[in-house]
């Protein structure tokens, strides 16, 4: 948990334990973070993190207990949470398999359950989480390797999917080669497309083109490779958050051209609507993805031996981390092992 100083600190959190989900302890006292959507109603089980967390949104474990309704998973089972636990699950979005849409969704961490309990997310020994939005990790995946799937390989593999950008010898644009962009070209090249990653720095081509096989490397400052690659591209991720012009990254795109937006620059971006006119051409934005699509997201990863490029660290580790984030000291995710390194005093 963070304190007013920004030094993250460990804090024991309960809740009661209801008659469907049982009594998990760890080392003789309670660490149970997470909580029942609709007590009694919803099937729910509690993860051990056996394992491996990324953001507190992306965790794996293993499946330590079930509750009487729960019938898609079993103790023992290699499980995964994502940036949702809970939605209404009656809207039109999540009727549609979009629950990452819906306007009452509960974000695993920083949330309010219905109940009004906090959500802690996976910075725990272990979470209770209803049955439908856990994933089944395929055994072949690293779970370390595998976590950052829950959020930067879902939010790469869903505009490639929704905006069919995923169909064999298209030519996609990836900005940006960080935590998003290395997991976004495995995907990209795994669907058979011709992929370009756009940087400002020079100084990731190799990785870029010899370590992750993108098909070319274009350097966003250089005004000769841009206007070279102009109308090139079916269509553009855009990993960035950080305040850029999109105006060059419109023209890269053939007709009929699709730029979506993944990163979410804190000022308003400055959108150039002639050039769409006479292109017909599409600007959007695209977040993570709803539960059926990431399960079938991690069978893909699985398929094709996608994982993440991670550093597993221990928790007694994390204020380091801050200060290297900061530096931009990474490549390209940082996984706590939980199980191991968080002890409940």
């Amino acid at each position: 948990m963070g304190t007013m100083d920004g030094i993250l600190d460990t804090v024991a959190a309960t809740h009661p334990i209801l008659p469907l989900v049982g009594l998990l302890k760890t080392n003789g006292k309670l660490i149970l973070l997470g909580a029942l959507e609709k007590p009694l109603e919803l099937p729910v089980f509690p993860l051990l993190m056996e394992l491996f967390d990324g953001f507190r949104h992306e965790i794996v474990g293993e499946v330590t207990e079930v509750g009487s309704k729960v019938e898609k998973f079993k103790v023992g089972e290699k499980v995964a949470v994502g940036g949702y636990c809970g939605s209404c699950r009656s809207c039109e979005n999540c009727t549609n398999d979009l629950e990452n849409y819906c306007s009452k969704g509960i974000a695993t961490y920083n949330a309010m359950y219905h109940d009004g309990t906090s959500t802690y997310g996976g910075y725990s020994n272990m979470i209770v989480v209803d049955e439908h939005f856990v994933f089944h990790v395929p055994e072949n995946l690293p779970l370390a390797a595998a976590a950052p799937l829950l959020c930067a390989g879902i939010t790469m593999y869903s505009p490639l999917r929704y905006f069919g950008l995923d169909k064999p010898g298209l030519h996609i644009g990836v900005v940006g080669l960080g935590g998003l962009g290395h997991v976004g070209v495995k995907f990209a090249k795994a669907m058979g497309l011709k992929v370009t990653v756009i940087s400002t720095s020079k100084n990731k081509q190799k990785e870029a083109l010899e370590r992750l096989s993108a098909d070319s490397f274009l350097v966003s400052t250089d005004q000769d490779q841009l206007q070279a690659a102009m109308g090139t591209m079916d269509g553009i991720l855009d990993t960035v958050s950080a305040d850029h012009s999109i105006h060059p990254l419109i023209g890269l795109l053939k007709s009929h051209g699709k730029l979506i937006f993944l990163g979410a620059p804190e000022k308003p971006v400055e959108l150039p609507v002639f050039p769409l006119l006479m292109g017909k051409k599409l600007v959007a934005g695209s977040g993570i993805g709803g539960m059926k699509e990431t399960q079938e997201m991690l069978d893909f990863a699985a398929k094709h031996n996608i994982t993440a490029d991670v550093e597993v660290i221990p928790m007694d580790y994390v204020n380091t981390v801050l200060e290297r984030l900061a530096k931009g000291d990474v490549k390209y995710r940082f996984v706590i092992d939980v199980a191991k390194t968080l002890r409940a005093e």
